[in-house]
This record gives C-alpha cells, sequence and structure tokens, in this order.
C-alpha cells in the first residue's frame, strides 16, 4: 500500500515542490495551507508522516505537533525557515521525528521522509535479544512487532524516533552507545543529524518513563554515550 504524507506548508511552491519529489519516490502527497486545515486534514483521513512547517499564520506548527501528540504517536518531519536552536530544540522535545532548515533539497526531505517510515513499517532493525516479539528488561516491555513500550502494563506514548532509540539500546544492554553509533543505527551512517537532537530525544525519553516511575530507563556515561538502565525504577 502506497504511504501517504501530509504537507503542512503556507508557501504553495513549497508544498509543490515536496509533492512532486515525493510523488516520483512512490509515495502519495496530500497538502494542507496551515495549521488549522492540517488538523482537520488529519482528522479526516490520518496519513502515515506529517511534513510540517513552523512557522505559519492562524496556528504554527508547533502548537500543530502539540495537537497532534497528544492524539497519538503520528510521525513528523519539521521544516522552518531559520536554523535556530532554540526552534531545532523546542521541536524535537514536542516529539518530532525529524527537522530540517529551508532552503532545503527536496531529496534530501524524501530521504528523511523514506528513513522515518522505514522505522516506523516493515524495515525495522533486528534486534539482539527478542524472545516471540519482546524485548524484557527489569519492569520495561518492548513489543518489537507493536511497536509499543510498556513500563509494568503501562504504554508510555513515544514517537518512532524515541522507540527506535530505545530499541538500540536494548538490543544490546551492556554496551554504551555513542551518539553518533545511535543516529547509524536509526539512519545509517553519514546521516547529517546533530548530537543535540540525540540528547533531547532522551531527554524527552526518560521524562515519559519518569511519569511512569521508570527513572532508570537510560544512563548516561559521561563523554561516551548512553546504555540501556536496570529499568527497576529506582532513581540513581
Amino acid at each position: 500500500m502506497t504511504r501517504s504524507i501530509l504537507i503542512v506548508d503556507d508557501d504553495p511552491h513549497i508544498r509543490q515542490l515536496l509533492a512532486f519529489a515525493l510523488t516520483k519516490a512512490g509515495l502519495e502527497a496530500r497538502e494542507a495551507e496551515d495549521g488549522e486545515a492540517a488538523l482537520a486534514a488529519v482528522a479526516d483521513n490520518p496519513p502515515d508522516l506529517v511534513i510540517l512547517d513552523i512557522n505559519m499564520p492562524r496556528l504554527n506548527g508547533l502548537e500543530v505537533c502539540r495537537r497532534l501528540r497528544a492524539q497519538g504517536d503520528l510521525p513528523i518531519l519539521f521544516l522552518s525557515s531559520r536554523d535556530d536552536e532554540i526552534d531545532r530544540v523546542l521541536g524535537i522535545e514536542l516529539g518530532a521525528d525529524d527537522y530540517v532548515v529551508k532552503p532545503f533539497s527536496p531529496r534530501e526531505v524524501t530521504a528523511r521522509v523514506q528513513a522515518i517510515l522505514r522505522r516506523s513499517g516493515s524495515q525495522k532493525p533486528a534486534a539482539a535479544e527478542e524472545t516471540n516479539g519482546a524485548i524484557v528488561r527489569g519492569r520495561l516491555t518492548l513489543n518489537t512487532e507493536g511497536w509499543t513500550a510498556l513500563w509494568d502494563d503501562r504504554e508510555a506514548p513515544l514517537t518512532v524516533t524515541e522507540f527506535g532509540i530505545l530499541r538500540t539500546l536494548a538490543s544490546t544492554p551492556t554496551k554504551v552507545f555513542s551518539r553518533d553509533a545511535i543516529i547509524d543505527r536509526l539512519h545509517g551512517p553519514g546521516f547529517a543529524i546533530t548530537d543535540r537532537t540525540i540528547d533531547s530525544h532522551v531527554r524527552n525519553l526518560r521524562g515519559k518513563f519518569a511519569g511512569l516511575g521508570g527513572h532508570d530507563v537510560i544512563e548516561t556515561r559521561a563523554g561516551v554515550g548512553y546504555r540501556l538502565g536496570a529499568c527497576t525504577g529506582q532513581a540513581a
């Protein structure tokens, strides 16, 4: 089945440019001219991914992302007209899966869209320690087939990227993964993404599990990277 992408931008030229590139890559492209139209389009016929401009009239992209995240884990790729660190970190902490700064190459956006779809679809990375499609460590259970994460019997509402990071760490629980190694696992070698983006995702993961009582899901090894914690619920 063809994957559907909703392009949300108030600039019709950008929408048409991306729609052409995505369609050429075999994806279905739909368009919305502002945040309110985007929310209506998602409610009417949910896409597989949303490309979301941050700076729009009526309802900006950050608010649209906030509302979509309150409803579920629909993958989101942010577009921004400026390479502003505040926007970048805020966007990731709200739950965006990736971030591209204008001006951009339509091929790069298409590649990032396909990478996100692979992580949320059939081409899921294999984990080293799986039993019947599940990875269990302490009170944490990752359902690798359903792409859900449970703390005891309560589900943590993770984005595709957050789940991918957690699954990467869980694949080898004793290994400390550098940020570059995590990026390579998620996107492949040479993918342009900053260390700060991984840090923001990890901070988001910790916050979600802390709300369920999971205070030791991810350990930080200073100067090295991250590894899976004991997952007992005990704060360090």
